[in-house]
């Protein structure tokens, strides 16, 4: 889990300005501490320069086609000293199609996130806390991309134990809901 705070590191950073970086953010120094977890989902916590980020993470029940090398999984951020809370991402684990979006859809509720690379964003803040609360309240969320060289992938994510790992990161970061 070393690296976990690099790729959490650089995706904040690249939801937090809601366009992503060309270069990856440097590594942070300390490890994340684990705060818990709740069924597929798990909370941890590190400090920065900026300040303390809490985030959770979540693997998909399952992945279609199945892929013994492709990794992928849900992430909520935040970033109290940024005053950034409740960001969004989705590493899809594959290269994706240059200027495809991912769809995401919960509990019959449908967002687009940008992508970049291997991951998805939201494309505002409120976008952000929209897909947040819609988590906490759902049972399942699916995310479907588009590779650049495959068939499109779909990843269906159990949201039970999620509202549990939110209020982890929550209070650990002292975020208010």
């Amino acid at each position: 889990m070393i690296l976990l705070p690099f790729s959490v590191s650089m995706l904040c950073e690249a939801a937090q300005s809601k366009k992503p970086q060309d270069s990856p953010a440097p590594p942070t120094t300390s490890p994340s501490q684990r705060l818990g977890s709740a069924e597929s989902w798990t909370a941890y916590a590190y400090k920065e320069k900026a300040g303390k980020v809490c985030y959770l993470t979540g693997e998909p029940l399952k992945r279609e086609p199945a892929a013994k090398l492709r990794r992928s999984m849900a992430m909520v951020t935040h970033r109290p000293g940024e005053n950034i809370a409740n960001v969004v991402s989705f590493v899809i684990g594959y290269p994706l199609k240059e200027g495809s979006d991912v769809s995401l859809d919960v509990g019959g509720a449908k967002f687009d996130l940008f992508t970049k690379g291997d991951s998805a964003w939201a494309r505002t803040a409120e976008l952000d806390k929209t897909i947040v609360e819609a988590m906490a309240k759902g049972k399942q969320a699916v995310a479907r991309g588009t590779p650049r060289k495959s068939p499109p992938t779909t990843d269906t994510y159990s949201l039970t134990g999620f509202p549990q790992a939110l209020a982890m990161i929550d209070k650990a970061c002292d975020i208010k809901r």
